[in-house]
């Protein structure tokens, strides 16, 4: 069984990258139609035993050279660096504790600031900051809903809310994001 889950297309537009949610994969899926073929498995990117559901490696976003990726049942945002030949580099984890990690977004294309959207049952969006600490920055009482991704587009955050419980409720929500909040380093005085 292959669960397809989160999709990022290379920098050069070469390269797909899928994620397989049940198995713990990273596919990579030329462009070209060659065969996909398997880019990366292993602990880092499988289900937790224990975690219910157990899935594994979720969101999947190119940035910056690297295949970031998010575990849901770890909680974990995961970098893996792309080589020069393609292959993958050594996993780095870049923040863990993150219960029910489904998806999410950077900030911009220059920023490693990610907005994770955190599924049923903790039903929150936080906010990842570079150095691995996050902080909840919408939750339930925000009319958070089984958050399964969320998207930026300036300071503007898209957050699709799946709605799995009563009264599944399915919606689009959109918000304003605070970026001087988010970047208090580069606040002049």
């Amino acid at each position: 069984m292959v669960w397809p889950n989160g999709l990022a297309i290379d920098a050069a537009g070469r390269t797909l990258y899928a994620a397989d949610s049940y198995n713990g994969t990273v596919w990579a899926v030329p462009t070209s139609g060659d065969p996909a073929k398997i880019w990366l498995n292993g602990p880092a990117l499988a289900a937790d035993p224990d975690g219910s559901p157990p899935l594994g490696v979720n969101g999947v976003r190119f940035h910056k050279g690297a295949v970031w990726v998010s575990n849901y049942s770890q909680g974990k945002l995961l970098r893996i660096p792309v080589t020069a030949h393609g292959a993958p580099g050594r996993v780095h984890t870049v923040a863990d504790n993150i219960p029910d990690f489904d998806d999410f977004a950077f900030l911009n294309n220059h920023s490693d600031t990610v907005f994770a959207a955190q599924n049923d049952p903790t039903d929150r969006v936080s906010v990842v900051h570079p150095n691995g600490t996050h902080e909840t920055a919408l939750t339930v009482d925000d009319d958070l809903a089984s958050p399964t991704t969320t998207a930026v587009r300036g300071n503007q955050l898209y957050i699709a809310n799946a709605g799995f419980n009563a009264p599944h409720d399915a919606k689009l929500q959109r918000g304003t994001i605070n970026l001087h909040a988010l970047t208090p380093h580069l606040r002049h005085h």
